[in-house]
């Protein structure tokens, strides 16, 4: 095992265990589900007719032209920006 390997885990160990041991959670009061009466009949799922369109998948090349960015920095031009 690497030497930074093992000095992660030795800190990682600790920092679980410092969290552990700093962190003290009481219950204050114990949970409850509600009360609830449920009546169920057999209930019915919708069905649907689906028609769907033809969908032609398909690749086509094209030669885009780019156009080229000549960017001058203020340096370059002799202008000072104005940061005011």
């Amino acid at each position: 095992m690497k030497t930074g390997t093992a000095i992660a885990a030795i800190a990682a160990a600790a920092a679980i265990g410092a969290g552990i041991y700093f962190v003290d959670v009481e219950m204050t009061e114990e949970a409850s589900l509600p009360d609830v009466d449920v009546s169920v009949e057999g209930g019915n799922v919708p069905e649907f007719d689906v028609e769907t369109g033809d969908v032609d998948i398909g690749t086509t090349e094209l030669e885009v032209t780019v156009p080229t960015v000549d960017i001058e920095s203020p340096e370059e031009d002799g202008r000072v920006a104005d940061n005011n």
